[in-house]
């Protein structure tokens, strides 16, 4: 694994946005960076998709241990949507995608930071952006990369197989990137033969008689793609709604569990021995850590610890929240920059990479993604 310079395309601002990637900048400053790219040999590829196979396996483990030993209050779980979780597990309602992040350098096993497993994003830059970069820089050369083909040929008909009739997809749409988000994931169920609407998450309704959500016309949606975490949806207005409707929902409800940061915790004391874990828990840790709350987002609110003290730390809303502990990452630096990997998971199967640098060792909303190829 290296960094390597490389030259910007021309005019790849226009390229990147003829493909629906509009916030290519932030502030001023590049969230897509092309003017690097990573490089990786194919040994470490399969050592990537090896432990993202190996953690999804345990991450559905840790799923069912959750339900019989009924762990959920260390998630966060209201006990009223207990039954809300069990049910979509028990009736095997399918997951999308989801994304592992990797602290990973090339010369040891990748170790899990995090799983983003109910709303991740930066997935149009994964999947489409980066693969035109490298169509148009090494029309040769390769890359870890078969995300939208295992969307449109293997995760959507799964879920069009398991419940027919059309699908919503709802997020923040006034935000840019999940509305980009949200575009691309329906782009790829309409070529994989769904019937789709796209609708903002305050539009949604509720009808008390029929038992289901609506959208502005007070029609019922049947499904709905959520770009919105269900930690938010439990606590919004109509959560109590949720138990009683008749809407499913894509992610399904067993998946508050894993996108959770408890999971880290549970996977540690379940698997202590698996080569892609930190040592992890509920109380701190001896040693340098990282304190992480069980619910946040873009890197918001973590604190590192080195020999006692804070080497890096992030505000954010969710300082008053329940914490994990992780043992310090071994992240090591290329040209200065602190990458992190992540590896994404569609249909239950490891497919594709992005990676994201910073300047620091913390990973946020406006961190970088640098393309990757194979070499």
């Amino acid at each position: 694994m290296r960094r390597e310079l490389s030259p910007p395309r021309n005019n790849w601002q226009a390229r990147v946005e003829s493909r629906g990637f509009a916030f290519h900048t932030l502030d001023g400053k590049p969230y897509w960076d092309e003017t690097a790219c990573y490089v990786f040999s194919r040994a470490e590829i399969d050592a990537l998709e090896k432990a993202t196979d190996a953690l999804h396996a345990m991450c559905l483990t840790v799923v069912q241990r959750v339900i019989d030993e009924k762990l959920y209050g260390l998630f966060l779980i209201p006990p009223a949507f207990e039954a809300f979780v069990e049910m979509s597990w028990n009736d095997d309602e399918r997951s999308l995608y989801g994304r592992f992040d990797f602290a990973y350098d090339g010369t040891g096993p990748p170790k899990l930071l995090e799983y983003n497993a109910d709303t991740p994003t930066g997935l149009l830059e994964a999947a489409v952006i980066q693969w035109d970069w490298l169509q148009d820089t090494d029309p040769a050369g390769d890359q870890f990369n078969s995300i939208d083909e295992r969307l449109v040929e293997t995760a959507w008909p799964a879920l069009l197989e398991q419940q027919e009739g059309p699908i919503t997809f709802v997020g923040l749409t006034e935000q840019l990137e999940d509305l980009t988000t949200l575009e691309y994931l329906r782009d790829t169920a309409v070529r994989a033969g769904a019937t789709t609407a796209l609708l903002d998450i305050a539009a949604v309704g509720w009808d008390a008689r029929r038992n289901t959500f609506t959208d502005a016309n007070r029609r019922p949606l049947e499904r709905v793609f959520k770009l919105y975490p269900w930690e938010w949806l439990l606590k919004d207005e109509f959560g109590k709604n949720l138990i009683p409707a008749t809407t499913r929902w894509i992610e399904p409800p067993w998946k508050m569990v894993l996108s959770s940061k408890s999971i880290l915790p549970l996977l540690w004391e379940m698997f202590p021995e698996s080569p892609y874990l930190l040592a992890a828990s509920f109380t701190p840790l001896p040693g340098d850590h990282v304190r992480k709350p069980v619910h946040a987002r873009e890197g918001a609110n973590i604190q590192a610890v080195r020999d006692g003290q804070v080497i890096a730390e992030t505000a954010g809303p969710y300082d008053d929240r329940a914490a994990v502990y992780q043992q310090l990452a071994p992240l090591n630096a290329f040209d200065g920059r602190y990458p992190v990997v992540g590896s994404w998971v569609v249909h239950g199967w490891a497919c594709g990479l992005g990676v994201r640098e910073d300047d620091t060792i913390i990973t946020q909303n406006t961190s970088r993604f640098v393309p990757h190829k194979m070499g």
